[in-house]
């Protein structure tokens, strides 16, 4: 149910990431908080479906994993890609830390597949850079679809 919420702006940051490469900073970081916050609302109401702390601890987790790359090799990815993290960290980890793990990995398998896709095609070369904001909210989708139907 968290992603349906999250849909609509994800989308938008998506199609801006891939039409200039940057993920906006008046969406990302707010994006953050109203997650977390909605979410900790949600907490509150009978039969919640998931777990505030595990979302926030997702949302630090995820984040600060995405802020070890970036600060590992910023040129590899942009700050912006570790705010959105902390938005999707918050929402894979309302719904469990197994749902939070597949979100998280397939947004890299989905980027390295692309990214192969480019380098095999010829349209690219190794260092190429290509947002990756896309594959990170489409590999958080992906892991929520699957803890669902693991449910």
């Amino acid at each position: 149910m968290v992603f349906v919420g999250l849909a609509p702006v994800l989308v938008l940051l998506a199609l801006v990431d891939l039409a200039v490469h940057r993920l906006p900073d008046p969406l990302t970081l707010p994006l953050a908080g109203a997650v977390a916050a909605l979410l900790g609302v949600a907490a509150l109401l009978p039969g919640a479906g998931g777990g505030w702390r595990s979302a926030l601890l997702g949302g630090a987790a995820l984040g600060g994993g995405y802020l070890v790359l970036f600060l590992i090799h910023p040129a590899g990815m942009g700050f912006g890609d570790v705010k959105l993290a902390l938005a999707l960290g918050v929402a894979l980890g309302w719904y469990g830390w197994g749902v939070w793990a597949a979100g998280a990995f397939l947004g890299f398998v989905y980027g390295a597949g692309y990214g192969l896709g480019l380098v095999l095609r010829g349209r690219a070369g190794l260092r190429a850079a290509f947002p990756f904001g896309p594959f990170m909210a489409a590999g958080a989708f992906t892991g929520v679809l699957m803890g669902g139907f693991g449910a």
